[in-house]
């Protein structure tokens, strides 16, 4: 018996790469699955992978799990809503949204254009805030007619969005916005008995094949970068093994996991009265040279 035997979970973006893997990871360990795929390309191209839910839920069903495939737009309100019941229609209970579905317009900040900004943002953000918000909606209801909640909301960051990436200023501000939307999940429903905690992976999909990347799999070695390498953490998360888990954003790369530390206070300069304008500068370097160094920006030359 798998850590996930009984539970529900509706996976976004799981017709390919990170979200496939949890997909199929989560039926492993026992979990029913709702697979959504809206089948589109890496950056956002309409049909280039139709059926891809379809697909992923043949393999399920054929490993002898439960899963029902849904095509929907993460981004769309509605969308969101059709999930969470078909989740309830099929299984007759949820437990967990993994929200992974994205997609990325590589561009320098100078050359981004608002329709790519406005694209980017809407699948990461608004996709991250549509079907949790309707199955937090859910959870309250059970909560407040006293049935016990204990649910999960898993959301997926990029060290692009906790340290930020050449040419992809939309993607990586819509990580960081994740990254915070976490803790203030983690901080708002913990009294319902939901927890929410965020994913940052390094894994080889098909967003990771747009950039300057060496994620290739090396001959007789271990495939660090392998998506199925992430799959297990998500099913500790989505399963009751977690209890009390939550606003940890965490980070992974082959069989290695820490936490991120996030944003912390450096030693303070103090002067008890007003600063002034021209003595900032020596404080304010002296601020840098003292705390502890920020990962670098990936691509930062």
């Amino acid at each position: 018996m798998g850590i996930c035997e009984g539970r529900v979970a509706i996976v976004t973006g799981a017709g390919n790469g990170l979200g496939k893997a949890y997909a199929l990871g989560l039926a492993a360990e026992g979990a029913k699955v709702v697979v959504n795929d809206l089948g589109v390309g890496t950056h956002g191209e309409a049909g280039e992978t139709k059926g891809a839910a379809e697909q992923v839920v043949d393999q399920i069903r054929a490993m002898g799990g439960e899963a029902v495939a849904n095509t929907d737009d993460v981004a769309e309100w509605e969308s969101g809503k059709r999930m969470v019941e078909q989740a309830l229609d099929s299984f007759g209970a949820l437990h967990a949204v993994v929200n992974n579905a994205g997609f990325v317009r590589d561009r320098m900040f100078f050359t981004c254009s608002p329709e790519e900004w406005d694209a980017v943002i809407r699948v990461h953000l608004r996709g991250h805030f549509c079907t949790s918000r309707h199955a937090a909606e859910y959870w309250r209801a059970q909560s407040k007619t006293g049935n016990p909640v204990n649910a999960r909301i898993i959301n997926t960051t990029s060290g692009a969005g906790l340290q930020g990436s050449v040419g992809q200023s939309a993607y990586s501000t819509a990580k960081g916005g994740i990254a915070t939307l976490t803790l203030v999940q983690a901080a708002e429903l913990g009294r319902l008995g939901i927890t929410a905690n965020a994913l940052a992976p390094n894994a080889r999909t098909r967003m990771t094949s747009t950039g300057a990347f060496d994620m290739e799999a090396k001959e007789g070695e271990f495939d660090v970068f392998a998506p199925e390498n992430m799959a297990p953490l998500v099913a500790y998360l989505v399963s009751e093994q977690s209890n009390g888990v939550t606003g940890q954003v965490f980070e992974l790369k082959g069989g290695t996991v820490f936490l991120s530390q996030g944003w912390t206070d450096s030693p303070a300069y103090e002067k008890g009265a007003r600063l002034e304008a021209g003595e900032l500068d020596a404080i304010v370097r002296k601020l840098i040279a003292d705390r502890e160094p920020a990962k670098p920006v990936y691509g930062a030359p």
